[in-house]
């Protein structure tokens, strides 16, 4: 089993990444950390920077990846120059990437193959949650490799769980996420409704939270500015989790659902939506609750 004292390599230190390498830090263990961007590598408080992915898999005992896309992690472990080939035998590799199935069952098995255990394991939770070490974990991969994880997640997450074999970290992910999407699109238009009709924007959201219609956006991500001031929304939608990412997250889900012919109308929409609220408010760099401009444009600044 993992203990502290254990060398981690960390690569991929954004809003998430950052806060998780240094959460383990925190917790006491030794933190390798890179990033392309070198003032993120910089910003992890008690790790040690390095100068290359390579350099931050070197006589590791756990490696972990925070990427983009599927193509990002395939190349950090498969490609060329992939670390794959630099990892201990027995190391224990983390991907907390959002990415297809395909991609992470693929990169597990080109690691069995070397004798490395792989955990894909995404994340729900925000950026609050990477900062304040509460971040909920969706595991994909086996029974042994996620007792050997444990304490690492504990270290920066409050919930762990166990999807299924590989990949099946990336489908949990990918349905929380597109249900998501939906409740946030579906909050921004019913308060945008209330708005136009007359109602205060605060008192309709805690109506709405003690009826039928609560969920997690109204309670802890409201999109409309001024509700919540830890929003984003209150924040000019800076930060968070980006529009872009979220229009990633729900192209998975439509390359999922085509795979196992599922209808997913409602994520579809959704989609939709949030690609022309990305396109039409250049919205893209912003979080995805800014959602709440295609409703209500005169909030837009």
């Amino acid at each position: 089993m993992t203990t502290v004292g254990t060398t981690v390599g960390f690569v991929g230190l954004g809003n998430m990444g950052g806060p998780m390498a240094a959460n383990l830090a925190k917790a006491g263990y030794t933190v390798k950390v890179f990033d392309l961007v070198p003032a993120l590598i910089a910003g992890v408080k008690g790790a040690t920077g390095t100068s290359s992915a390579a350099d931050a898999a070197t006589d590791v005992d756990v490696f972990i990846s925070m990427l983009p896309a599927g193509r990002h992690v395939d190349g950090l472990y498969l490609g060329e120059n992939g670390v794959a080939s630099l990892l201990k035998k027995n190391a224990l590799v983390i991907d907390c990437s959002t990415i297809d199935p395909a991609t992470a069952r693929k990169v597990a098995s080109g690691l069995a193959a070397k004798g490395i255990t792989m955990l894909d394991a995404p994340v729900s939770g925000g950026t609050a949650g990477a900062q304040n070490g509460t971040l909920t974990f969706i595991v994909g991969g086996s029974v042994e490799g996620l007792e050997r994880g444990r304490p690492i997640f504990q270290a920066m997450g409050a919930n762990i769980y166990h999807a299924g074999d590989s990949g099946a970290g990336q489908i949990a992910k990918v349905c929380n996420n597109m249900l998501l999407a939906v409740l946030m699109a579906g909050t921004a238009e019913a308060l945008a409704l209330g708005v136009k009709n007359g109602l205060d924007p605060k008192a309709l959201s805690e109506i709405m939270q003690k009826s039928s219609g609560g969920n997690w956006t109204l309670n802890v991500y409201n999109p409309w500015p001024g509700v919540q001031e830890t929003s984003a929304a209150s924040r000019g939608y800076s930060g968070g989790f980006l529009t872009d990412l979220m229009t990633k997250d729900l192209g998975l889900a439509m390359e999922t659902a085509m795979q196992s012919q599922s209808s997913i109308p409602m994520g579809s929409l959704a989609r939709n939506l949030f690609t022309s609220h990305a396109t039409l408010n250049a919205a893209g760099r912003l979080d995805f609750s800014s959602i709440q401009w295609l409703f209500a444009p005169e909030l837009k600044r």
